[in-house]
């Protein structure tokens, strides 16, 4: 994968308005994808403070939305 679209996804990733369904319709990558990919690429104490931002967040799981 080109490093400017992983780039980019990372950049969808930390934002709070993009939703790991908006990635996935972009990128084809799930939300599991990219957890590994974010593990991968971000410093471990950067990942976990990503994990612990979007975990239960309502506007990165499309299916939180609807509640």
């Amino acid at each position: 994968m080109e490093q400017e679209i992983v780039s980019e996804i990372i950049e969808m990733a930390w934002d709070d308005e993009t939703s790991f369904d908006q990635i996935k319709m972009l990128h084809g990558l799930s939300e599991k994808d990219v957890i590994k990919l974010m593990r991968r690429e971000l410093k471990p104490s950067s990942f976990r403070m990503w994990r612990k931002r979007v975990s239960g967040r309502v506007t990165k799981h499309q299916e939180l939305r609807k509640k």
